[in-house]
């Protein structure tokens, strides 16, 4: 019998074997996935944008086997949910407001979302997208959100973000670069340490 190795198998506390099932098309899986890093088209109402970002553990090394979901109002300021019936704010079809990406396939492990700045929620509430975080040996997934850096005036009586520490709220605005191929929000998310992100508990 010829001499045969087998590889070992991962060693991990929980996961993440996100990508086989979850983020199928981004690892090469030919799957179908129910959604992608991608909830916007040509047709969606609302300001085209991109978020991109790392994840960064307590070394602060980037973490390449994360999964990162968001979920979002559209730009009339509603969520796609049967729980949300304001018939005053429209339902765009084009738009799901859903999505999930893992930080494994791209250039130094960033995520990367293409769609549409969020209209407020509710009046007195500033532009913001939930997002969640899952990774290895994350027993429990984690949620935070992302609010705008040019949304200042908005953000400075926002509800949500006025219970954070004045000290750490920046952990939760992402910064706005605008280039030729149009706006991107920068939004790195800390798992540990001094600038750690600001987790919710929900």
């Amino acid at each position: 019998m010829a001499d045969k190795k087998l590889k070992e198998t991962p060693s991990q506390t929980v996961g993440p074997y996100f990508a086989y099932g979850l983020t199928p098309r981004q690892y090469g899986y030919p799957l179908p996935p129910i959604t992608s890093g991608k909830l916007a088209s040509d047709k969606t109402q609302g300001a085209a944008i991109e978020i991109v970002g790392q994840v960064f553990d307590g070394a602060g090394n980037t973490v390449d086997d994360a999964m990162i979901e968001i979920w979002q109002a559209n730009s009339s300021g509603r969520f796609a949910h049967p729980a949300d019936q304001r018939e005053e704010r429209a339902l765009d079809p084009e738009f799901k407001g859903f999505g999930r990406m893992g930080t494994g396939t791209l250039p130094g492990n960033h995520f990367q979302f293409e769609t549409i700045k969020p209209g407020s929620i509710e009046e007195g509430h500033a532009p913001f997208i939930n997002v969640i975080v899952l990774m290895r040996g994350l027993l429990i997934h984690s949620y935070t959100r992302l609010y705008f850096e040019d949304e200042a005036a908005a953000n400075a009586q926002d509800p949500i973000l006025s219970q954070v520490p004045e000290g750490r709220r920046h952990t939760l605005v992402a910064k706005r670069v605008d280039s030729p191929y149009g706006v991107r929000y920068r939004f790195d998310i800390r798992m540990q340490g001094d600038n750690a992100t600001v987790f919710f508990d929900y």
